[in-house]
């Protein structure tokens, strides 16, 4: 199995910015796609954005223009920037691959006022 550790969250005022690392251990990284999820307290975990080995890459439609996922094969490393930040992002976010592994700790990302 491989390892995941995310870091770069912490509190930040509406319209700021965060970027997000996630650490992968494995070979597996480098041919699979890696994403970023959220779940905020009461709600369901969900997909932000997602990059395949390719490097295309989705994002749901409430983040569109604002984050940008990328990955650094070599490093093992895929990142998550986000931009003109909203309350409605505050959420714990967890990066997993396909096939999923066990979720890592998660970086809470908290936008306030």
């Amino acid at each position: 199995q491989v390892q995941l550790v995310e870091s770069g969250g912490g509190l930040v005022q509406p319209g700021g910015s965060l970027r997000l690392s996630c650490a992968a251990s494995g070979s597996i990284f480098s041919i699979n796609a890696m994403g970023w999820y959220r779940q905020a307290p009461g709600k369901q975990r969900e997909l932000v954005a997602h990059i395949t080995n390719g490097g295309s890459t989705y994002y749901r439609d409430s983040v569109k223009g604002r984050f940008t996922i990328s990955r650094d094969n070599a490093k093992n490393t895929v990142y998550l920037q986000m931009n003109s930040l909203k309350a409605e992002d505050t959420a714990v976010y967890y990066c997993n691959t396909n096939p999923l592994q066990p979720w890592g700790q998660g970086t809470q990302v908290t936008v306030s006022s």
